[in-house]
């Protein structure tokens, strides 16, 4: 099936889910007026010689040529926004600002106000520049470099009362090729101090003989402690890339040609999206954004697909009887209720939902 489709579908497809994006927000009755992105790359590990394929970062097989595609989420709703196939290298700074581009081309109406994490992958002068051209509130990972370590050291450390941190700090930097100096801020702790496994890899440690940092570039006005914990909820971004690679077969690659492999890597997106728009209809009206639940794809499939029932047929009609011991058959009910009363109005779709989501 994916031979027998046009080389350059994945455009279109990105084109179709913005669109349906705009129409489910319409009718399940979604006024986000603020928004997180949430921009990732994941490794794919490949056999074989699929084309594009390199021999990039890996942490695990090390030295196996991958695939490192780059995908963009809406933090409130889980929707996969924007992304594309990516060769094994290290994107540059190019592709990382065409890739936001294009992002906030996706977004619906109606959002106003953006705000933005990404971890020590995007860390280049033309990501940050990408983020402000648009307005939008950032928080990026930084990578060690000799010079940041400078600054580092010279800084003007302070307690970190509301955190678990040794101290915290903030001071303007410059990096090399950039336009201009940008906000910095750090936390640091003692070596001495065991890490918790895993805790350097996760949070992306900048090791000195001494210390142990944390460091972003930011824009934020918050305070030190608060710009950090927005950027550790990021966190959520890779469970849902655990969840596309597990749930919707992201990663079973099909073919050795490109162009397959980028059809599939949207096609695969878009029934992680069905997922998500599903759930946007099927929420409690009363829950706001932060208590908005996220049931992934392999439970939803479980709760509305692999179900004991029967086809009936009668008098022209076509049923299908659920079992009395059905546990969810009223949320069911409910969910194929709304998406039955979807309808175009005369300003677009006519909401489902009563009460309007918002942030």
């Amino acid at each position: 099936m994916l031979a027998s489709l046009h080389l350059e579908i994945a455009r279109p497809l990105l084109e179709v889910q913005r669109r349906m994006r705009q129409r489910v927000w319409e009718a399940a009755h979604v006024r986000l007026k603020s928004v997180t992105l949430d921009t990732d790359t994941t490794v794919h590990t490949l056999f074989g010689h699929p084309r594009g394929a390199r021999k990039g970062y890996n942490p695990q097989p090390k030295g196996k040529k991958s695939y490192q595609p780059i995908l963009t989420f809406l933090a409130e709703t889980r929707e996969y926004l924007r992304g594309e196939l990516h060769n094994g290298d290290r994107p540059s700074g190019a592709q990382i600002a065409r890739h936001l581009e294009s992002a906030w081309a996706a977004l619906p109406e109606g959002v106003e106000a953006v705000y933005a994490r990404a971890d020590s992958g995007f860390y280049c002068g033309e990501a940050v520049q990408a983020y402000e051209r648009r307005g939008c509130g950032l928080v990026i990972s930084a990578r060690k470099t000799p010079r940041l370590v400078d600054e580092l050291k010279a800084a003007e450390w302070k307690p970190s009362p509301r955190t678990d941190a040794d101290g915290q700090c903030e001071f303007g930097y410059q990096p090399a090729g950039w336009e201009k100096a940008y906000r910095f801020v750090a936390r640091r702790y003692v070596k001495k101090k065991k890490c918790e496994p895993g805790q350097a890899e996760q949070y992306q440690l900048l090791e000195t003989p001494d210390y142990r940092y944390r460091v972003f570039v930011t824009n934020l006005g918050y305070a030190v402690d608060r710009r950090v914990g927005f950027y550790n909820q990021r966190a959520g971004a890779e469970n849902l890339i655990k969840e596309a690679n597990n749930d919707a077969g992201l990663a079973a690659y099909p073919s050795a040609r490109w162009a397959m492999n980028c059809n599939h890597f949207q096609l695969a997106m878009l029934a992680y999206n069905l997922n998500c728009w599903l759930l946007l209809f099927n929420r409690e009206e009363k829950a706001g954004a932060e208590e908005l639940q996220h049931t992934t794809l392999a439970i939803s499939r479980l709760r509305f697909l692999f179900l004991a029932a029967k086809i009936w047929r009668h008098g022209g009609r076509v049923g299908v009887s659920y079992s009395d011991h059905y546990t969810e058959q009223g949320i069911f009910q409910r969910l194929m209720q709304r998406l039955r009363a979807i309808a175009v109005g005369p300003h677009g779709y006519v909401p489902v939902l009563a009460v309007a989501l918002r942030s």
